[in-house]
């Protein structure tokens, strides 16, 4: 073999570098555009690959001294000593850092030139909801046949989108036997799941996790031997194997046994996670559970008792024992890493959207192990109905215990919630509703300020000023009129004029926000507003919107209105209805909206003179009043030379009206045809105007386009960084009185309708363990954000005292931070770690995946800071809230405010 490569390395000794390279490029070119399910890829060490990607890309290509030696994936794999077809890569690989995939042509060629191995072949599968991605499915299925009832075991690799029908064919030669008399079970967990018939069925589909078992159930038996009668039907197989499954659990245990992890003598705490690609999402959110004392000293110890195994809200104990063998593998003495892969397994089987390698969030995965878990571990074993009772004006001491009477004979576990007071009141009868509800942790908001900054470009109507764009500071819970006031006061508004609000989509005035009223909290940060200057009339108005419209580039040309799309943003203007408008006022009327806007070299063509006279007849004084923007000056110096030319042939702007029946109607012939204005029923007339390219070259049109979002994400500013947030700050805004947002109206039972009523909260008791959440991540309708926001928190004597409304029985509630993650970076490629402090040892530390080191108390606090586990401090006058340990439970829709 050797001697072979060697000649395979001398035969392209003949090609330099750079042919090397260009020739590689074109085949992984060619094989990427024919790329397709089916196809096979293969692994080639990262290491290896960067040596060549260097070798071809030297500036000296006559030193061939660094040309790479054969390939050596030794290490990708366990055993460099087995057979290619028995060769196992490492659970922990990452393409990019470990390997690259490579087509079947590139690494055909490559392996032609150079030689080496193993060959790491992997195959093309289908991925995604809609199966219409395309991904290498590096890690096939490694699935543990057990042959019962002769308890003999093999291991498989196989891919999940192979069939039912290729397992059990598999199996079958495996085992050397009569596919007839053989049937599989799906033995996830040790247990009889589903008798897989489905032949045609994918693994993938039948739900088959990655290191399960599968059971080989032989039906019949022969003098003791394996049955080789091959008589029996299809259905008759079936109903065998349904009447020979009732083999006893007892007799499949002591097959196929378990031993469980010691833990005596055990002084650990210290061990890594290793990361099986994306999982630092997981290894962050155990590693702060592992490490909570009461978590610790409870699983540890004998918890299978305690264990709901008939709890239908619950996995059944399933995700209590792989939780409780992992953290038994994490406290046990020695400092090598583990891999979580069999917990994960469990994991993507109850709750599938952590399934696969993809990025998380650590907060929804510790909020389902919180939910999980005390549901494979509530003692109450039938959980009873009890319809809860409003306050009616009792005292809320009594309604509180009443509540948490109720809520502990359904949820008794390990992990006990908080409660905390929630008060609703209608705006319009003033029913006031005071419920008790638990939580299974606080998430805080990072936006604590009671202010919010919006983006609102201004139009003016009258030609007197370019578009202008202002930044104003509102009440973040404010209304519309607040918003119109700032914007009035920041554009130096006339008492002649008002604002009008409307909201921007497509291109097309979506909305008009005259109702004062309005909640600003309905105004998405990622919405366009744009605010009109109009006249006060007193006399009843119409609105004339002018829709711009452009030239689609794809289209042919044919009709006017044929291919043409709008654009930028509409401009308006308010036009009384009493009055008779006649084609030429509209087109007077949009060249004085457009005048601010025309180009200082147009102003000389005699084509378009004629704007100066309806300017003159808008603003007679010949002023114009200019925002503060760098364009003012050129807006005044336009409208003094526009007001001393001469009157000619004017500019007819190619403008459309749509009329009631929705026909077009050319206002650019007939100037002095009267328009009739729609119906009383409509608010609006609706212009075009098409901008060809000349009219394009004869305006500035760019102010009309790029409307800016209401709020702009961007880096944190130096002042955020200086002034830090606190965590106090946080926890006010989160308890601060609002209204509801309009999707989540309340009922009133006295008004029988749904009110936007005011909510607030107040904590009421508190757990031992409290984890807090904080918000950092935003979803908007197009889009996600990180607030890299630093808080401020506590790591000792957080007191939280003074919010606890229940006064009578309080005393201090002081905690102390002994846990928290961390997230780094952006929403799409981020990292989690965790920051852990050993009790016994009173020292912290980073566990950052595999890796474990002591850090300093100081360098806890960060702006990566995402979940804070803190651990109530004992003294004697602390009040014990009732419970065992952590906020879990049975309310799913709590804390989110």
């Amino acid at each position: 073999m050797a001697e072979v490569s060697m000649c395979r390395r001398r035969s392209s000794s003949s090609l330099s570098p750079e042919e090397e390279r260009i020739l590689i490029k074109d085949i992984a070119l060619a094989a990427e555009a024919k790329s397709k399910e089916g196809d096979t890829f293969f692994l080639i060490t990262q290491r290896w690959w960067q040596h060549w990607i260097d070798y071809v890309n030297q500036e000296h290509p006559d030193v061939l001294e660094h040309r790479p030696a054969g390939i050596d994936n030794s290490d990708l794999i366990y055993d460099a000593a087995a057979a290619e077809d028995t060769v196992e890569i490492h659970d922990t690989l990452l393409e990019g850092r470990d390997y690259v995939l490579l087509p079947q042509q590139v690494w055909n060629q490559l392996h032609s030139w150079y030689g080496g191995g193993p060959t790491l072949p992997r195959r093309v599968i289908s991925s995604g909801p809609s199966r219409s991605e395309m991904a290498v499915e590096v890690y096939p299925l490694c699935l543990q046949l057990l042959l019962f009832p002769k308890a003999a075991r093999s291991a498989i690799r196989i891919s999940k989108k192979e069939t039912i029908g290729e397992l059990h064919k598999r199996a079958c030669e495996i085992f050397d036997l009569i596919p007839d008399q053989v049937c599989i079970w799906d033995f996830y967990g040790r247990k009889r799941h589903a008798l897989m018939t489905d032949i045609d069925k994918t693994l993938d589909d039948a739900n088959i996790q990655m290191d399960q078992d599968i059971l080989v159930e032989v039906l019949s038996l022969d003098n003791g031997g394996l049955s080789a009668s091959k008589g029996a039907s299809r259905t008759h197989n079936t109903e065998l194997a349904q009447s020979q499954s009732l083999t006893s659990v007892k007799e499949l245990d002591t097959a196929y046994g378990t031993t469980g992890v010691s833990t005596r003598g055990s002084s650990g705490g210290l061990t890594g996670l290793q990361n099986l690609g994306n999982t630092c999402f997981m290894n962050s959110a155990i590693q702060c559970l592992v490490h909570t004392p009461e978590f610790a000293r409870y699983f540890r110890e004998d918890y299978h008792q305690e264990i709901n195994w008939e709890n239908t809200l619950g996995m059944r104990g399933e995700l209590a024992l792989a939780f409780g063998e992992l953290l038994r593998k994490l406290w046990a003495p020695g400092r090598t890493p583990v891999a979580p892969r069999p917990f994960k397994t469990k994991l993507a089987r109850f709750a599938p959207q952590f399934s696969g390698y993809n990025q998380h969030d650590s907060q929804e995965l510790l909020a389902f192990l919180l939910d999980g878990l005390h549901e494979d571990l509530n003692r109450v074993k039938q959980k009873p109905y009890i319809k809860s009772k409003d306050a009616d004006g009792r005292p809320d001491e009594e309604v509180a215990d009443e509540y948490w009477a109720n809520h502990i004979a359904r949820n008794d576990s390990i992990i006990v919630d908080g409660q905390y007071k929630s008060t609703l009141v209608c705006p319009i009868c003033n029913k006031v509703s005071v419920t008790f509800d638990p939580f299974m942790y606080l998430s805080l908001p990072l936006q604590s300020t009671t202010t919010r900054t919006m983006t609102i470009t201004v139009f003016t109507c009258n030609g007197s000023a370019l578009p202008s764009t202002y930044t104003v500071t509102v009440p973040k819970q404010g209304r519309c009129r607040d918003l119109i006031q700032a914007l009035s006061n920041a554009s130096s508004m006339k008492h002649s004029e008002r604002l009008l609000l409307v909201e921007i989509q497509n291109h097309m005035i979506q909305r008009f926000l005259e109702d004062p009223l309005i909640l600003l909290s309905t105004i998405k940060d990622d919405d366009h507003l744009a605010a009109y200057k109009v006249p006060k009339l007193a006399k009843k108005t119409k609105y004339l919107q002018l829709i711009h419209r452009r030239k689609d580039q794809g289209s042919s040309d044919g009709q006017i209105t044929s291919g043409w799309l709008p654009y930028g943003t509409p401009l308006l203007l308010s036009i009384p209805c009493d009055d008779e408008i006649t084609r030429g006022d509209i087109q007077k009327m949009v060249h004085t909206m457009l005048s601010p806007m025309l180009r200082t070299e147009s102003l000389d063509h005699t084509d378009i003179s004629g704007v100066s006279s309806a300017i003159a007849a808008s603003n007679p004084s010949g002023n114009l009043h200019g925002e503060a923007c760098t364009d003012s000056a050129i807006s005044n110096s336009m409208n003094n030379e526009m007001t001393s030319s001469k009157p000619v042939k004017s500019l007819k702007l190619p403008l459309q009206l749509v009329d009631e029946s929705n026909a077009c109607i050319d206002l650019s012939a007939g100037e002095e045809k009267v328009i009739t204005l729609p119906s009383a029923s409509s608010s609006s007339i609706l212009v075009y105007t098409d901008w060809s390219q000349k009219l394009l070259d004869k305006y500035h049109t760019h102010y009309l386009e790029n409307l800016p979002e209401v709020f702009k994400y961007g880096p944190v500013t130096k002042k955020a960084r200086t002034e830090p947030l606190s965590l106090y700050t946080c926890l006010e805004a989160f308890l601060r009185e609002e209204p509801l947002v309009p999707e989540d109206m309340w009922y009133c039972p006295q008004c029988k309708e749904r009110r936007q009523a005011s909510k607030k909260l107040d904590l009421w008791r508190l757990p031992e363990v409290l984890v807090i959440h904080l918000k950092r991540f935003l979803y908007s309708r197009s889009m996600k954000h990180k607030l890299e926001t630093f808080v401020s928190f506590p790591i000792h004597d957080f007191d939280l005292t003074n919010y606890i409304a229940h006064k009578s029985n309080a005393g201090h509630q002081l905690y102390d931070l002994y846990a928290l993650t961390n997230h780094y970076g952006n929403m799409g490629s981020g990292h989690y770690t965790a920051h852990i402090k050993l009790l016994d040892e009173n020292r912290w530390y980073s566990f950052d995946d595999s890796h474990i080191s002591p850090i300093n108390e100081d360098d806890v606090k960060s702006a990566a800071a995402y979940v804070l586990f803190y651990r109530r401090v004992k003294s004697e006058d602390s009040f014990v809230g009732n419970g065992d340990l952590l906020c879990g439970g049975d309310n799913k829709v709590v804390s989110q405010k």
